[in-house]
């Protein structure tokens, strides 16, 4: 059996400290104005500990949005039995507004069209559960549609952030609900 060893909590706190930090500093000026020097003295650990975790700036970002990637991965298939084909489920809807308190972050991290460290990884995430999803009802499209899936949903959401949509969290959720529902109805 192959397990996974437990990660050590001390680590675990320390980049959680690093996460909060980021998260902090990012609050008061944008990502690239972000010094390591200011982040470490944040949350109280050393230089060395930083590059011990991660290898710059743009990996914690990542490491600190990924919730974001999760949320927006379970926020798409928050619904059982049948989609309604025209509204979407509410918990796409309060993700699109949990985007405001960090949105300058997103978008350093989060590209128009989806592009961007944070982007690739929506884009992963996203392409494997619908692949997963769609594999298992037997699709035989299911690269296909995973592949648009993920690549709509990573666009739109790149698109609304860096205000090239506009439309409320609401309205994007609806619209893009809407074009994910019909990827998925095709054959």
């Amino acid at each position: 059996m192959n397990r996974a060893a437990p990660e050590d909590p001390r680590a675990a706190r320390t980049r959680a400290r690093l996460r909060a930090a980021l998260l902090a500093e990012c609050a008061e000026r944008p990502l690239a104005e972000v010094g390591v020097a200011a982040l470490v003295r944040r949350a109280g650990v050393g230089r060395a500990t930083f590059y011990v975790h991660y290898a710059d700036l743009e990996a914690l970002a990542v490491d600190a949005c990924a919730d974001v990637v999760r949320e927006a991965v379970e926020a798409l298939h928050a619904w059982r039995g049948r989609p309604d084909p025209v509204h979407a489920p509410p918990a796409l809807t309060v993700f699109f507004d949990s985007l405001t308190p960090h949105a300058a972050l997103y978008r350093a991290l989060l590209g128009p069209g989806g592009a961007g460290p944070l982007g690739r990884v929506l884009h992963h995430d996203l392409r494997a559960y619908s692949l997963r999803e769609r594999a298992l009802a037997g699709a035989s499209d299911a690269p296909l549609v995973a592949s648009a899936v993920a690549a709509t949903f990573t666009g739109v959401l790149g698109d609304w952030l860096h205000g090239l949509l506009e439309a409320s969290a609401a309205e994007i959720a609806d619209q893009v609900w809407q074009l994910l529902v019909a990827l998925h109805a095709s054959r």
